[in-house]
């Protein structure tokens, strides 16, 4: 998803070894210093962060998904929310700040507890919120289901080498076989020594042979 969708960073790197609570982690590597976030990279930002569970969907079918995407969903919605209620990207809401609150997720929270603003303003929040993430969602479903090849191919890539960085995921979207990573060393490719060194009895004849030969 952070491949496809327009400014957003780089993909350098993603593994399925687990870390900490995380069971996976896709890194991201800045371009450039950024001082401010314009409102496509924001909204790329959201539509990466449900490509996890709409693939969940895709491959494991709406009784299969699990709660892997809890933190995705919480950090999307958060975005949401302070597009809304603090950066004034909603152009129903105009450039105003509605929450003064810090780290509450949760569709106006804030709002119906401290009565910053009306009722009504706080529903409209809500409509606001839902239809910047209902969007962002819907075109990170149609991304996956035009490439759903390569999402069964970056699968079968992380089962086989279980971190890849930015050559591997380039040479998948653009429809190759990844490459191996640099440091990656299959023994299973190639016999060794032991595999390929004929028997004692067989060079030397000296144990084991037939009888003959004793």
């Amino acid at each position: 998803m952070g491949y496809s969708v327009p400014a957003h960073d780089p993909v350098y790197k993603v593994t399925i070894i687990p870390r900490g609570r995380a069971l996976g982690v896709t890194m991201y590597l800045p371009e450039e210093d950024r001082y401010s976030v314009s409102k496509q990279a924001l909204e790329s930002q959201i539509s990466s962060l449900f490509g996890g569970r709409i693939a969940e969907d895709m491959i494991l079918g709406s009784d299969g998904v699990t709660t892997g995407a809890s933190n995705d969903i919480e950090r999307a919605t958060e975005l949401a929310r302070n597009m809304v209620t603090k950066w004034g990207l909603s152009e129903r809401m105009g450039p105003l700040t509605y929450s003064e609150e810090d780290g509450e997720v949760f569709l106006g929270r804030s709002v119906t507890q401290h009565k910053q603003v009306s009722d009504d303003t706080a529903n409209l929040i809500d409509v606001e919120v839902r239809k910047i993430i209902d969007t962002n969602y819907q075109r990170a479903a149609d991304i996956l289901k035009e490439n759903v090849e390569k999402l069964h191919a970056m699968a079968n890539a992380l089962i086989k080498y279980e971190t890849i960085d930015a050559e591997q995921i380039k040479d998948i979207m653009g429809g190759k076989e990844p490459r191996p990573p640099e440091d990656w060393e299959d023994s299973g490719d190639s016999p060794t020594d032991a595999d390929t060194k004929a028997p004692e009895s067989e060079s030397t004849g000296s144990i084991g042979g037939p009888a003959s030969e004793h």
